[in-house]
């Protein structure tokens, strides 16, 4: 027999009612991470590809990296690269099956955003 209220339930959770866990935050941004990496890594490769150009086109590059935008974009994207490597140890200890209870589970989440915010503000007062 056809269920008919089917088409009155939601088909998942909605944001309105969904909390989403530490574990699926951490998970998402992993995953944003790993693309915003990929633009400054583009941003990078553009820079050096300015420098073998020309002294005209590489002042123009190197003034958009060192402006205040790109110290900007920069200084996120050394924090997403502590976040990524971070996140990426946290599923390395996962993949040998340890820490994947739930308690564990959030104690590495907050690890792996505290340590990449620490990390982030120890690599800028080195260099």
């Amino acid at each position: 027999m056809a269920d008919v209220n089917r088409g009155n339930r939601p088909l998942s959770p909605h944001l309105t009612i969904y909390r989403p866990q530490l574990t699926s935050v951490t998970s998402i941004l992993t995953r944003i991470t790993g693309n915003a990496l990929l633009i400054s890594a583009l941003l990078v490769v553009w820079w050096f590809l300015a420098a073998a150009t020309s002294p005209e086109y590489f002042a123009v590059a190197n003034g958009v990296l060192t402006s205040w935008f790109g110290d900007l974009v920069l200084t996120l994207s050394l924090l997403g690269l502590w976040y990524h490597t971070l996140a990426g140890l946290r599923h390395l200890i996962w993949d040998q099956g340890i820490g994947l209870d739930l308690e564990t589970a959030y104690k590495l989440g907050y690890a792996v955003i505290g340590g990449s915010v620490l990390l982030t503000l120890l690599t800028l007062v080195l260099i």
